[in-house]
């Protein structure tokens, strides 16, 4: 591991630990060097531009500006066009969605996160030709993948899709809806969970298809969000969509698992995201506490601040830390499955973070908190956001629930092994 070094805010707690000289036996020099292209990419090219953008939407051009920097394809095997680093790990990815969300809200550049998440179905499960048609351009920012799940009747219970794949020769003929679908206006793919089962055959009857935005049949609106939003959110319809067998990603029928798996990472990097939001808030208030006057004193002087600010600092050190034991997990090649009931807590810890930071935050901008311009409108941005945070990728009641089902279930069956 590298000798610790400084970088970024050195005000306690605006910056991961790493950064602020401490030592820690995760990162590399190559490590370092990749946050500090991002951090220059942000603060040059993201953030002077987040307003705009979030009116007018940032430009498809940006995504083959990331690849240039190596952003689109890091994740990404080099024989499919990716520029993944020898040394590659999943701290990577950390560093990655911790810098980018410091451009203060807006989802400028979300299409990443979607692309990150949509791309590795194909990358276990797809065919070799599926994978050089549609990761390659991808990666070089020409092009856009989603994922396209949920359902008007079906979020977090993907088990109970209704949207139907019916086999025809060599076509499935796709019937349904899809909701909340984020990135839809600039996907060019999706990998999208069908019904290919028989009505009521459950999670044993999904499968995954790549659809295309170009099959007659698909149309697809924006929804107008509760957060700003450079990026987009849509709604899905799909009326006898012919998709080829060929874009089967996997096999018929075993699409459950695939997507099962798929979620963890999805939580990772919301995950990550969150806690860099969550640590945007803390810094945006410590600094404004150190400046604002209120009864002949500065703010950070009055005991009940330093108390809202400290408190912010103790989650996000916690979570901060439960995010890296998780990322050091996945680098050490801990499956998927393994860890679905470790995503899924890290992701109700973020989501729970990012609220009350939101909030403390806005309770010392006070009323700057709830304009959206001046000093407090990066905190009055984030705080809408949070739902973004605590809903998609599973809620908390439910990602809390499958915790304990999943617990449970191990230790029925570690006590039968007994008996």
């Amino acid at each position: 591991m590298s000798a610790p070094s400084k970088f970024g805010n050195q005000v306690p707690f605006c910056e991961p630990y790493w950064y602020q000289g401490f030592h820690s036996p995760y990162y590399t020099e190559n490590h370092k060097r990749f946050r500090a292209t991002l951090r220059k990419f942000v603060e040059e090219e993201l953030k002077p531009n987040v307003d705009k953008w979030i009116k007018e939407g940032y430009p498809k051009e940006l995504h083959k500006r990331a690849a240039e920097i190596g952003l689109q394809g890091f994740l990404v095997p080099s024989e499919y066009g990716g520029n993944r680093p020898a040394d590659f790990d999943t701290f990577y990815e950390l560093i990655a969605c911790d810098e980018l969300a410091r451009s203060g809200g807006g989802n400028v550049l979300g299409q990443l996160a979607i692309n990150s998440m949509a791309l590795p179905p194909i990358l276990r499960a797809g065919s070799e030709e599926m994978k050089k048609r549609v990761i390659q351009p991808v990666v070089r920012g020409e092009k856009n993948i989603c994922l396209a799940i949920s359902e008007p009747y079906a979020g977090s219970d993907v088990a109970n899709i209704r949207t139907t794949a019916r086999r025809e020769g060599e076509f499935y003929i796709v019937n349904g809806l899809k909701k909340w679908i984020t990135g839809g206006l600039m996907g060019d793919y999706f990998t999208t969970a069908v019904r290919t089962g028989e009505e009521g055959s459950g999670m044993a009857g999904i499968s995954v298809l790549l659809i295309e935005r170009d099959m007659p049949g698909v149309s697809i609106r924006k929804m107008e969000t509760q957060f700003d939003n450079a990026h987009n959110t849509t709604f899905i319809e799909l009326q006898d969509v012919k998709v080829p067998v060929a874009n089967l990603i996997g096999e018929e029928n075993a699409g459950f698992m695939l997507l099962l798996t798929n979620f963890n990472h999805e939580r990772f990097v919301l995950s990550a995201a969150a806690s860099r939001a969550a640590r945007v808030c803390y810094e945006e208030a410590f600094m404004y506490a150190l400046e604002r006057e209120t009864f002949g004193k500065k703010l950070i002087s009055h005991q009940i601040i330093r108390y809202k600010l400290a408190e912010m600092a103790r989650q996000i050190e916690a979570l901060h830390d439960n995010l890296e034991r998780v990322c050091y997990q996945f680098s050490k090649g801990v499956s998927d499955f393994a860890l679905g009931g470790q995503c899924a807590m890290l992701k109700v810890q973020a989501s729970r973070t990012y609220e009350y930071c939101a909030r403390e935050a806005s309770q010392i901008f006070g009323g700057n908190s709830i304009i959206k311009e001046g000093k407090g409108k990066i905190v009055e941005r984030l705080y809408r956001e949070v739902r973004m945070t605590a809903i998609p990728g599973g809620s908390e009641e439910i990602l809390l629930d499958f915790t304990m089902r999943q617990a449970a279930a191990r230790a029925n069956k570690l006590r039968q092994s007994k008996l």
